[in-house]
């Protein structure tokens, strides 16, 4: 065992991940080396398989093949980067070509993380996006939703056309109160408002009031356990009905109570 491999030997705590074109944070995921092996921790679920490196490359390239954990027998494809203590790496989630650069748009299903070996110097994690980062919000309008209070699990998320895969859908988390929601995808807040709700109207709207002065209008439903929301962009208009196609900007979620 020699170059690029023998360098990776060891434990990487993820400190930053972009999923989809949003960043989400790397938690308390680690990916752990041995000889050609790997293991990775994350959420609660383990993976492991092989890793092959290949240097001859630009950029540099490896392969996870999965023989153990939710993906088994599935391989990513991905590019990476290696300085010192920082793994940079780009990966496929849900098959496809490998990556060609360092970049996860919507809608290809690909993963950018940057690693930090367990003990080694600090890395900055490109892109990564600081708990909190989407502002507590100003005073809610609205009536109150006791209805939605408590714990919802993510059961779709489709955001410009785009939609989450499910994969990652385990991964998200929507706790409210009557008027304050926060909703997060592994550590990362992705919402957290004050909001208000009008039924009397048809579909049922839903505003999220945030702290910047801006104001993300939508619309809801409650049926048979599930809560279905559609929100426009912050500052933009009120969707219409419960879709998100391509341009519009709309990000359309399912969330399931938890018992």
């Amino acid at each position: 065992m020699a170059g690029d491999l023998e360098s990776l030997q060891g434990r990487w705590k993820i400190v930053s991940l972009e999923m989809e074109g949003q960043t989400m944070g790397g938690g308390d995921a680690q990916i752990e080396v041995r000889g050609a092996r790997f293991t990775t921790r994350a959420m609660g679920a383990e993976y492991a398989g092989t890793l092959t490196v290949d240097e001859g490359q630009t950029p540099r390239r490896f392969d996870l093949r999965f023989d153990e954990g939710p993906e088994k027998g599935t391989t990513a494809l991905g590019i990476y980067e290696l300085r010192g203590d920082v793994w940079k790496l780009c990966l496929t989630t849900r098959g496809g070509e490998r990556p060609k650069e360092f970049a996860a748009p919507a809608g290809t299903g690909i993963a950018f993380e940057v690693l930090q070996r367990v003990g080694g110097e600090v890395a900055v994690a490109e892109g990564a996006v600081a708990e909190g980062a989407v502002a507590e919000s100003g005073a809610g309008q609205g009536d109150g939703a006791p209805e939605l209070a408590g714990e919802w699990s993510a059961v779709a998320l489709v955001r410009d056309g785009d939609a989450l895969p499910p994969s990652m859908l385990s991964y998200g988390k929507r706790t409210a109160t009557a008027n304050e929601v926060t909703v997060k995808f592994g550590p990362q807040v992705m919402v957290k408002a004050r909001y208000g709700v009008d039924r009397t109207r048809t579909p049922m709207t839903m505003d999220y009031h945030l702290a910047k002065g801006g104001r993300q209008q939508g619309i809801w439903k409650l049926e048979g356990g599930e809560l279905t929301t559609c929100f426009g962009k912050p500052g933009a208009g009120r969707p219409v009905d419960f879709a998100s196609e391509k341009g519009e900007g709309c990000t359309l979620a399912v969330w399931k109570q938890k018992s």
